[in-house]
């Protein structure tokens, strides 16, 4: 077997003398560098396999500091406060990957990371950093455990007259567009002989008069949206507006609610997982209402 190999291996490929024409190995890293400046994190990632110079220009601050938020800064002071998890000598590339992570902040009812692939900023805020009528009623509200949420439990409704869920938060958000949405479930989902089902006993009311969503912001933005909570045992991203951030160098503080406050009626059965803040060129991500 070993002499029928080398017999398909010419003499040609034993004795050629390296080729003196440059190639790739022989950029020098700075270059590199200057090119992987416009490529995305996971194409870096992809190009350090390569070959040294560009291995090297991979893990340069130059690179990860332009994949960064320009604001990151004031994101870390304000999400890790005098913490010493980013150290003065920490490279560019392990601060952008400690951002891609959910960070959490605010007692734990709030999480920010950054998309890998984008380095742009997304925020997840729990049911427990809203403020929800009722909440500590149990006739009205429970607070059920579930691995479906990222904060691993979500706010129940069972029934209710005057349903209001208000929050805020205030952040310096990197400039550019964002987007806002509910995550919310009608029914409660649970598992039986590993299957996932849903409990729609308290489901009502909500196809009498729509919920409305609001949202503002310190410099005088506003939004407002009114929509039918219809589809049953599924996890929803309602959209409640858009806010345009121009300003990195302060904070933005973002006030936003949800109510049905008809109270010729009552309503039920609804599970408030979180609120999201999305880049808005990622609504894609999500369903649109």
């Amino acid at each position: 077997m070993g002499s029928s190999f080398s017999f398909l291996i010419s003499q040609e490929n034993y004795l050629a003398a390296p080729s003196p024409v440059p190639g790739l190995g022989d950029l020098p890293e700075s270059c590199a560098a200057s090119v992987l400046v416009y490529l995305d994190p996971p194409e870096i990632c992809k190009l350090a396999i390569l070959n040294k110079a560009f291995n090297g220009a991979s893990s340069a601050d130059s690179v990860w500091e332009s994949k960064l938020p320009k604001n990151y800064g004031s994101v870390i002071q304000r999400v890790f406060g005098e913490s010493d998890v980013f150290s003065k000598d920490l490279r560019k590339r392990d601060i952008y990957s400690r951002l891609c992570r959910p960070n959490s902040f605010d007692g734990g009812t709030k999480k920010v990371w950054l998309d890998k692939r984008t380095g742009k900023t997304c925020m997840s805020i729990s049911s427990n950093g809203l403020a929800i009528t009722g909440i500590d009623d149990r006739r009205y509200w429970s607070r059920i455990p579930t691995e479906e949420s990222r904060f691993h439990s979500v706010a129940y409704l069972q029934q209710i007259w005057w349903l209001e869920v208000d929050g805020e938060v205030e952040f310096p958000f990197p400039a550019g567009s964002y987007s806002l949405f509910f995550r919310l479930q009608l029914g409660r989902a649970y598992k039986r002989f590993g299957q996932r089902l849903c409990n729609s006993e308290h489901v009502h009311g909500w196809d009498i008069k729509p919920v409305q969503f609001k949202l503002s912001t310190s410099d005088g933005q506003q939004a407002t949206s009114q929509v039918y909570l219809k589809e049953l045992g599924k996890w929803i991203y309602y959209h409640a507006g858009d806010f345009f951030v121009a300003d990195s160098s302060k904070s933005t503080k973002v006030k936003f609610s949800m109510t049905q406050i008809d109270c010729t009626h009552t309503k039920g059965g609804l599970c408030v997982d979180s609120v999201i803040v999305y880049p808005s060129e990622f609504r894609k991500r999500l369903q649109r209402f």
